[in-house]
């Protein structure tokens, strides 16, 4: 059996989980590289990168597993583009920093192009037949935005709206207008596992009675609720008496809920938690085969509320998953373990990715 060619069955009560070789085979990294990271949506950034008209900002996607190099600009319409940060003349890298600029100019032979990647020019090419033609244009690369959020994908197997719409959906009306990046705050964590044992544990509460003590104590276990959307997952945390939670309008869905977070996952690397102080962006970038980092990205609109409740204490919850995770990549190195089974009742979100990623990794 490849690495590439596995069944998770579609009824969780019979289901086995992902066999180990899909968490500890180099060749089914390999696989996933292309089949679902340059299929799928990731996060670029956040729009104040590129608010204003000839700011540009280059950034390289999914670095250790795509390794694409790219670049957000605005041009002089205000239009927003992620284009290809690639010279089409040899290939150099065309913009390497951050700044605002009239064009991009190739440092290398002096190629031009425009802020939404169009050829603009090029010395001593007065001979070339058949040029300028549209291969000497920069490619542009597919983004979303998601409120305040940036997305792109290479290839994208699905349209943006059919991964966010749900979450679109859900948190209308929210102050996303006012959220202030706190780029002081924000965290980098390396872990020893990849990528998929992170999500795997992302993706259920199952283990925070046993993992996350603190957590335990603002969110109520038995009415942790799991929804699954086509290319989503949704967890909604909900608070014990007394503790902080959202203040949602009449008429809301949930509104006769006191839900102390949201947490959204979007297949296959991207987590978006909402809490009544703002939103804490997590984006998992897998390095290598049992190599991950994960980046924990505040986003603040009510200040007064960050130290209270489920969105409070975000690095120890962060350590305390980081350390389950890497035992877990240990275990499924093991010669005397391949499957598990799924709780129906706890581990849908789970099941859910798992299905995913056989789809994509079928090809």
């Amino acid at each position: 059996m490849t690495a590439g060619r596995f069944e998770i069955d579609p009824d969780i009560r019979v289901a086995a989980t992902l066999p180990a070789r899909v968490y500890s085979d180099p060749d089914a990294f390999t696989l996933q590289r292309e089949r679902i990271f340059a299929r799928t949506w990731q996060y670029a950034g956040h729009d104040d990168l590129v608010s204003v008209a000839g700011q540009v900002c280059p950034f390289t996607l999914l670095p250790g597993a795509l390794d694409e190099p790219l670049v957000l600009t605005r041009d002089g319409d205000d239009r927003l583009h992620c284009l290809s940060n690639v010279c089409t003349h040899r290939g150099t890298l065309v913009v390497e920093g951050a700044g605002h600029l009239q064009q991009l100019r190739c440092c290398y032979h002096g190629r031009r192009f425009t802020l939404d990647g169009q050829f603009h020019s090029m010395p001593e090419f007065e001979g070339t037949a058949g040029f300028p033609s549209k291969a000497d244009d920069l490619p542009p690369v597919s983004l979303a935005q998601l409120e305040r959020f940036l997305m792109v994908a290479l290839a994208p197997a699905m349209p943006f709206d059919d991964v966010a719409g749900p979450l679109r959906a859900r948190l209308a009306g929210l102050p996303f207008a006012d959220l202030v990046y706190d780029g002081a705050a924000a965290r980098e964590f390396l872990i020893e596992a990849t990528w998929a044992l992170y999500i795997d544990n992302y993706l259920e509460g199952f283990h925070i009675p046993y993992v996350h003590s603190s957590l335990a104590t603002t969110l109520d276990y038995g009415a942790y609720a799991v929804e699954l959307e086509r290319y989503a997952v949704l967890q909604l945390g909900i608070a014990k008496p007394g503790e902080r939670a959202f203040a949602l309008p009449k008429g809301h869905r949930d509104a006769n809920r006191s839900v102390a977070a949201y947490y959204f996952w979007l297949f296959p690397t991207t987590m978006f938690n909402v809490y009544p102080w703002g939103v804490s962006v997590n984006v998992v970038t897998p390095l290598a085969v049992d190599r991950t980092r994960v980046s924990f990205l505040p986003f603040v609109w009510d200040e007064g509320a960050r130290g209270e409740g489920a969105g409070s204490g975000l690095d120890r919850v962060e350590r305390e998953d980081e350390a389950i995770v890497e035992a877990v990549q240990r275990g499924v190195r093991s010669r005397l373990y391949d499957r598990g089974r799924y709780s129906p009742t706890r581990e849908g979100g789970v099941h859910h990715f798992h299905r995913l990623l056989a789809e994509f990794m079928h090809g």
